[in-house]
């Protein structure tokens, strides 16, 4: 049980972390100066994709962080954090894209307030999975990949975004 306490710590922690450094991290591209080093952890422009690695970033950093904290006491620790970081990106377009379709255009609270959900509900997640039964050790591997997977997406489509609207900037229609 002391665990569990300890588990539950850590991901509001994280909650926290990664809502604070992904609104800093929405800021920092432009305060570089437009540096290529900064646009890859930070949003470059207003388009969904770059919001969606506002969640991803931090998070990763946060695994790096309560790795060895956490590594004996919870279960499935690359499982539970591959999916509740998957959760907290893809709810940002699935919200997005939900409400837009109704509203006919964005809503900076609403857009606010996703963000914050969608982290604390993958947190929640990732907290479900730590403390759940062992699961088979093939999923570790498969959540790492799947980590890299997703770094790698963000890194490329920074500098090389298809002509998708996800990728596009309102203003680029």
């Amino acid at each position: 049980m002391a665990g569990n306490k300890k588990i539950l710590a850590f991901e509001i922690s994280g909650m926290v972390f990664i809502i604070v450094l992904g609104s800093l991290l929405h800021f920092t591209y432009e305060m570089s100066g437009g540096s290529p080093i900064v646009g890859i952890f930070s949003a470059i422009n207003e388009s969904v994709w770059e919001h969606m690695k506002l969640a991803f970033w931090p998070s990763l950093f946060w695994v790096i962080i309560e790795f060895l904290p956490l590594k004996k006491v919870g279960n499935n620790f690359f499982t539970a954090k591959a999916l509740g970081t998957y959760l907290m990106v893809f709810m940002i377009p699935l919200i997005f894209y939900s409400y837009t379709s109704f509203t006919g255009e964005s809503i900076f609270a609403i857009d606010i307030a996703s963000f914050i959900v969608a982290i604390i509900v993958g947190q929640i997640l990732s907290y479900k999975l730590l403390t759940f039964r062992l699961l088979p050790r093939i999923g570790e591997g498969i959540a790492i990949l799947l980590l890299i997977l997703l770094g790698a997406s963000f890194v490329i489509f920074t500098f090389y975004p298809p002509q998708l609207p996800i990728f596009q900037a309102p203003s680029e229609g």
